[in-house]
């Protein structure tokens, strides 16, 4: 789903009240033809996004996507066809390209972690740590890219980090205050320990998080675990080690690299004759 906030801030930013160097130069009614081009291999994600960057600054603009969102792609491919207005296509090519390029090295970044872990039952999961306002765009990302989203913010489900159990006094006291509340959210609680771990178990939580273990201590949380909550492995996972904490049997990874660092991802918009 496209979020057209987004796309109306993203303008909003870089147009103010005008671009004045196109509307300058630029006749009312010319006309361009141009195309997308992927710059490097990877996961294209975001062309519906372009084009409604597009089409929010003119209808009289025609966008042809030549590859499906999600879709491997070579250095070369032609990503997109343009067609219409030459203001709306020179004004909105850096926002367009901007959403194009992050989105499509989220996706890059994201289906490199999942091939991975391929073979395993580990799914790959992205965090909080987003572009501020641009929230859904990353997320969405993630999923072009094979990966899956956490939570989407604070207001749909519980995440009962050190933090909130240190404040509380302990684990149980913390899921005790959330419950009391009468909240129906799936219950998430971060664990440093075995002990931790059994305690978040007796409690019955839905899904415990092991914070920064050692592979071996993860294997062991698992043995205890025994299929009574979902497991989540979080902290520093890199391609270097994703698989071996894979292997111990955790049912998700999530990695906060995925939006916080990826490289943007290289596409250029080319005009043609």
């Amino acid at each position: 789903m496209v979020n057209q906030l987004s796309i109306i801030r993203a303008l909003e930013e870089d147009i103010g009240p005008g671009d004045v160097t196109t509307n300058t130069i630029v006749p009312a009614d010319a006309s361009l033809r141009g195309r997308i081009i992927a710059k490097q291999d990877g996961v294209v994600a975001g062309l519906e996004l372009a084009k409604q960057v597009m089409l929010a600054l003119s209808q009289h603009v025609t966008f042809v996507a030549e590859v499906e969102d999600g879709s491997k792609v070579k250095r070369g491919t032609v990503l997109a066809n343009l067609d219409g207005s030459a203001r709306a296509l020179l004004t909105g090519e850096r926002t367009a390209l901007n959403f194009l390029g992050r989105m499509s090295g989220i996706a890059t970044l994201t289906r490199k972690f999942v091939d991975a872990v391929s073979g395993t039952k580990a799914v790959i999961l992205d965090t909080r740590k987003t572009a501020p306002g641009l929230r859904t765009t990353d997320k969405l990302a993630v999923r072009l890219g094979g990966g899956q989203n956490h939570r989407t913010g604070l207001f749909d489900m519980v995440l009962i980090k050190d933090n909130h159990i240190d404040f509380a006094g302990s684990i149980t006291a913390a899921v005790q205050r959330v419950r009391n509340s009468g909240t129906s959210l799936e219950i998430e609680v971060e664990t440093r320990s075995l002990d931790n771990v059994r305690e978040a178990l007796v409690l019955g939580v839905e899904r415990i998080l092991l914070d920064n273990m050692s592979v071996e201590t993860m294997g062991e949380a698992v043995a205890i675990c025994d299929g009574r909550a979902k497991l989540e492995a979080s902290g520093n996972v890199t391609l270097d080690t994703v698989l071996e904490v894979a292997r111990t049997g955790v049912d998700y990874i999530s990695v906060g690299a995925l939006t916080h660092s990826p490289q943007v991802f290289d596409v250029s918009l080319e005009f043609v004759a």
